[in-house]
């Protein structure tokens, strides 16, 4: 593994122990250039899956982009890493289990957007934002009045 500080191609595993979910080994190490330690994380991954963009544009499925925008959707919400962790890992499990090698990004942000508004509504609004485009304040009131007619039925 090489080290995020000094580039060196050699560490040295210090700790390994599943995480809380069980869906990944957190691995402590320690490089053998420098002698700093940094954290790596091991996922299972089922298959190689491509995401297919709006504007037909291709790229492999990335975890870390789909965490990094739940993340900032649920950003000062009173919600866990973990919560997010179990979101995000859901969604990933989802993507590879369809049995596709292509994937629409469209199919993603949904499930995303079904797991935030169990989450928090706050949160699926803030994502529902970005992913449907708003584009004027009407466009916030619109999907607030849904979602809070679709909480009160």
């Amino acid at each position: 593994m090489r080290c995020p500080f000094c580039a060196h191609d050699d560490s040295q595993v210090k700790d390994s122990r599943p995480t809380d979910d069980s869906t990944a080994i957190r691995r402590r190490r320690q490089c053998s250039g420098c002698g700093a330690r940094f954290t790596t994380f091991e996922r299972i991954q089922l298959r190689e899956v491509t995401v297919v963009k709006s504007n037909e544009k291709r790229e492999a499925f990335d975890r870390s982009k789909l965490e990094q925008s739940v993340t900032l959707a649920c950003r000062k919400r009173a919600i866990s890493r973990e919560r997010i962790d179990q979101l995000v890992s859901g969604v990933q499990r989802q993507v590879e289990t369809l049995g596709e090698s292509e994937i629409a990004s469209k199919e993603i942000g949904e499930m995303v957007m079904d797991g935030l508004r169990q989450l928090d509504t706050v949160a699926y609004i803030r994502f529902a934002s970005v992913y449907r485009d708003f584009t004027e304040a009407r466009d916030f009131e619109e999907f607030a009045s849904t979602v809070r007619d679709a909480g009160s039925s």
